[in-house]
């Protein structure tokens, strides 16, 4: 069974529906209960990282997925704003910074173009765009080199800057959108896109078939 976490940050539906159209039992709860029972966890979202944490506080699912997902290593897939909050800090808050759930050594930062060739660039990034990858990644198996993915964020993964090395190890994909940021990573039991699989087609259900069938016991 794969719970879909429902913590009142939208694009649940369709995530839903892409994994049920792969053939998968999908769940979508914000029951403890339930979610504890999973086989696999994927947290979606569209909103602000400040708006996320609360709600994440407020049903108190905090302490059920650092158990499910740190301590039982179930095999969790963040979307979007639920890669987001899996960094240690982010700015999309009203006093400038707020705690994020600190799994993974990132910050999220908004994009900030300083180059005369970046100026141009509008925010949000928004659309289709290209990956730079590994395609011997288990992730990325069966993925065609100009596979584009569907976009919509404002701010993106920073690799924390104690914590640089480590960050920069987990990042299996980046995306260019003036500059190089994270759009998928990876560490251990635990698999994030910045952009939407849910909304890019095939080459995106493609993506979310190699998390269904990924064992990270056995994967390396």
């Amino acid at each position: 069974m794969i719970v879909v976490i429902d913590y009142g940050t939208g694009n649940l539906h369709s995530v839903a529906k892409a994994l049920d159209s792969l053939g998968e039992e999908v769940v979508i709860s914000n029951s403890s209960e339930v979610i504890s029972k999973a086989d696999r966890i994927v947290l979606p979202g569209v909103g602000s990282f400040e708006q996320g944490m609360k709600n994440l506080r407020q049903l108190g699912l905090i302490k059920v997925l650092e158990e499910e997902v740190l301590n039982k290593k179930k095999p969790f897939l963040g979307i979007c704003l639920g890669m987001q909050l899996l960094a240690e800090s982010g700015e999309e808050c009203e006093n400038g910074s707020c705690k994020g759930l600190g799994w993974i050594p990132f910050t999220v930062k908004k994009f900030s173009f300083q180059k005369e060739n970046e100026l141009h660039l509008r925010i949000p990034h928004m659309g289709w765009d290209n990956l730079e990858f590994d395609s011997k990644h288990f992730f990325f198996h069966k993925t065609i080199p100009q596979a584009a993915f569907y976009f919509v964020h404002s701010y993106h993964l920073s690799a924390a800057t104690e914590k640089k090395s480590d960050a920069e190890k987990m990042i299996i994909s980046s995306c260019n959108y003036g500059y190089k940021f994270p759009a998928v990573i990876q560490h251990e039991n635990i698999l994030a896109t910045q952009f939407h699989p849910e909304k890019s087609q095939r080459e995106g259900l493609n993506l979310l078939k190699n998390f269904l069938a990924w064992n990270p016991n056995k994967t390396k």
